[in-house]
């Protein structure tokens, strides 16, 4: 019988840790770009994807020189130049429960297919609910249906979280869509800053994308509260039913909060659905310093928020909340009778709140972060991340040719520098063809700025200083 120590897993095993130790010092001080792209076919050709397929010899030292030559080519979040896009530097202990999923590869939405990932999740579900203020039960009290307590799900991703949020919302109040169709006279509104998941997702649900109509907003983009009420009224006139109202927590231009509990207020007043995407900045929750952000979050329907973004948890985990959970238990109709039928049931089976028939055991990786950094850890990290971009937005603000579009009320820093939408361009192609740091640009007010995003609680004052100097090379 062989040894546990002599298998060829655990010694690739070994092999991948070694080199993912490497991958984080090279990234972490910046001894290799964090970004370089090379055409597709290429990479192809470099990390010898045929010959090993033909070959069937991905192992031992075959493995470490791909490994090598593969995280050579990632782009290094790790890297305190990642400035770009609102995805987690991701804790290590949670991409550990990541390889741990991946090696146990428990689909988990029905409960007998992984009890253990599904218990976390559903602990991991209640303590985000708790964090918006929602009642929660035991789980054998999670499924009743007398019970308007809070519920929710995990899925893959903010933007499937949207649709399955905005599902729930369509169930409650167009309640025969699902057997009889729409009448093409239902829309809803979201802000002028919407993540363009929520127009995807209105066009995926059949009420239409015509459907999808922006809320009015104030000079800086949030959602103008007063101004919606004569809103509704010039719908109702035209014959139209407002599904659903969605506000931002926050947007993802420049990251701002819309004003939580007037919109609430208004959705209270009028019977509408209020849906808070608080897929980014949803961890001001977590913060004592920032929880004044989402005041009124409690007030909404559903939410999503997102683990993999200011969680620190590796990517994909997004959260799909509901307060009411029957509305989120009954946004589908299944008939799957291999899966759901009469037996043992110590604990609850996700697939009913859920696209997904297989699912991963995504509360693991949040679980894993989390406890690894423990909930005052988490805090602070998120305290700092928002620290740093509120100082480096003073410090741009201060410096000759440098614009700052707004003070940030998060994470996410918009400026310019110099004059014209293709010179930000210009300034972001060298950026990145330079590889010392990689950041986004949006459109905001109009204008094309550079976006910077801090994610990663090792960039500081010290490299935006650093950025500003290269731009300023580049435009010599």
């Amino acid at each position: 019988m062989r040894k546990k120590r002599d298998r060829p897993f655990f010694n690739d095993l070994k092999i991948v840790g070694r080199e993912l130790e490497n991958y984080f010092y090279e990234s972490e001080t910046k001894q290799a770009p964090v970004l370089r792209q090379k055409r597709t076919e290429q990479l192809i050709h470099e990390l010898d994807l045929e010959r090993h397929i033909e070959k069937g010899d991905l192992t031992g030292e075959t493995l470490k020189r791909f490994l090598s030559l593969y995280l050579a080519e990632t782009t290094r979040l790790h890297h305190p130049g990642f400035l770009a896009h609102q995805v987690a530097r991701p804790h290590p202990t949670g991409a550990l429960g990541s390889l741990i999923d991946g090696a146990t590869n428990n689909a988990m939405a029905i409960y007998e297919m992984g009890p253990a990932a599904s218990s976390i999740e559903y602990f991991m579900i209640n303590w985000m609910l708790k964090k918006v203020g929602w009642e929660t039960v035991p789980s054998y009290k999670q499924l009743d249906m007398q019970s308007n307590h809070a519920g929710g799900v995990l899925t893959h991703g903010g933007s499937l979280a949207n649709t399955t949020a905005l599902l729930a919302a369509r169930s409650a109040t167009i309640p025969n869509f699902w057997n009889e169709g729409g009448s093409g006279k239902h829309v809803v509104l979201v802000p002028e800053q919407s993540h363009y998941s929520l127009k995807r997702s209105v066009g995926t649900l059949g009420l239409g994308e015509k459907n999808c109509l922006t809320l009015p907003a104030d000079r800086d983009g949030r959602v103008a509260p007063d101004l919606i009420p004569p809103l509704l009224e010039k719908l109702k006139a035209e014959g139209l039913h407002v599904m659903a109202i969605v506000a931002n927590a926050c947007g993802t231009a420049a990251g701002l909060y819309d004003p939580l509990e007037r919109i609430a207020d208004i959705c209270e007043k009028y019977g509408i659905w209020l849906h808070v995407d608080a897929a980014h900045g949803g961890g001001a929750m977590v913060s004592e310093n920032q929880r004044f952000l989402v005041r009124g979050i409690d007030r909404a329907d559903s939410i999503i928020w997102d683990a993999h973004k200011m969680l620190f948890t590796p990517t994909l985990c997004a959260a799909v909340l509901c307060k009411d959970h029957r509305h989120l238990d009954g946004a589908f109709q299944l008939e799957a009778s291999y899966l759901i039928h009469s037996k043992d049931q110590p604990g609850i089976d996700f697939l009913p709140r859920t696209m997904e028939c297989t699912k991963a055991g995504l509360g693991l990786r949040f679980f894993m972060s989390l406890a690894a950094m423990g909930e005052a850890g988490l805090a602070a990290s998120i305290d700092q991340i928002v620290g740093n971009a509120q100082q480096a937005a003073e410090w741009l603000a201060s410096q000759k040719g440098f614009e700052v579009a707004i003070k940030p009320e998060t994470n996410i820093v918009c400026f310019r520098y110099g004059a014209g939408d293709d010179n930000q361009l210009e300034i972001r192609r060298e950026l990145l063809r330079n590889g010392n740091f990689y950041i986004s640009t949006t459109l905001y007010r109009g204008c094309r700025w550079m976006r910077l995003v801090f994610m990663n609680p090792q960039t500081t004052l010290g490299e935006i200083k650093d950025l500003a100097k290269e731009i300023r090379a580049i435009s010599s």
